[in-house]
């Protein structure tokens, strides 16, 4: 988070305040009515914002754009109330490592020729209907998991067939969820329940800011080192299992 957003010796008027945080002056009154914005500093009849401003419109303009409810955002500032920039600070921290697979819109076409696939019209449609793709009117499609996508299209285009790659999503989904919610209780035993219990106290705020900073890259790194120890077992099972086992490798 740039030291500009926290920055409480900004001085913005409210067109200015908008345009920092990519919103317009209706929405900041309409969020400063439902109590997300601290008044401002009158000067006359001139309204003067700051830092702490512009991080609470910072905070709600991105969950918005992820699709969680202004109720949502309402509630993480309600849980850091000494300062919109500490909410913030941990949104960042718990939203940043899975940034990188942001949702695209592309030509059905471009998106074969990025998988190295031909086209194919049914396998769009296949995409659309299982809720990985979504058609827009101008015939682009909106991904929201890019590489889950261009994968798929990989595994289909080495000729395995269509409905046997669409049936795994389920399972691997839920499997995906699973684990994840392994991380997320891990995290809550580890400090983020104390943390709650006691009130959030504001001094403790960067101490839980900086546990996520940690844990969730590390849960990543766990997990693939994870797969990839369990696909080299199976492979091996596998293979045991086709072949038979094999000789023992002769002593030295």
């Amino acid at each position: 988070m740039s030291s500009s957003v926290a920055s409480p010796e900004l001085d913005l008027t409210i067109d200015q305040l908008a345009a920092r945080t990519g919103m317009t002056v209706r929405n900041v009154r309409a969020y400063s009515a439902r109590g997300l914005l601290p008044p401002p500093r009158l000067v006359g009849r001139t309204g003067h914002y700051n830092g702490e401003h512009v991080a609470r419109l910072t905070l709600v303009r991105e969950m918005l754009d992820r699709g969680y409810t202004l109720t949502a955002a309402e509630r993480l500032l309600a849980a850091a109330p000494a300062s919109g920039a500490q909410a913030l600070g941990l949104y960042h921290a718990l939203m940043t490592p899975w940034t990188q697979n942001e949702p695209e819109v592309v030509e059905p076409e471009t998106l074969a020729a990025q998988a190295r696939v031909d086209h194919d019209p049914v396998v769009i449609e296949a995409l659309v209907q299982k809720g990985l793709a979504v058609q827009l009117p101008d015939g682009r499609l909106r991904i929201g998991n890019p590489i889950l996508v261009r994968a798929g299209l990989e595994v289909i285009g080495l000729g395995i067939p269509l409905d046997q790659v669409m049936a795994l999503l389920p399972d691997l989904r839920a499997h995906a969820t699973a684990v994840a919610e392994l991380f997320i209780e891990l995290f809550r035993a580890s400090g983020w329940s104390d943390f709650v219990v006691a009130g959030l106290p504001a001094e403790q705020w960067p101490r839980m800011q900086s546990l996520v900073e940690q844990i969730v890259p590390l849960a990543g790194q766990a997990m693939m080192s994870t797969f990839q120890e369990a696909m080299g077992q199976a492979i091996e099972t596998a293979m045991e299992a086709e072949f038979g086992r094999p000789p023992p490798s002769p002593t030295s």
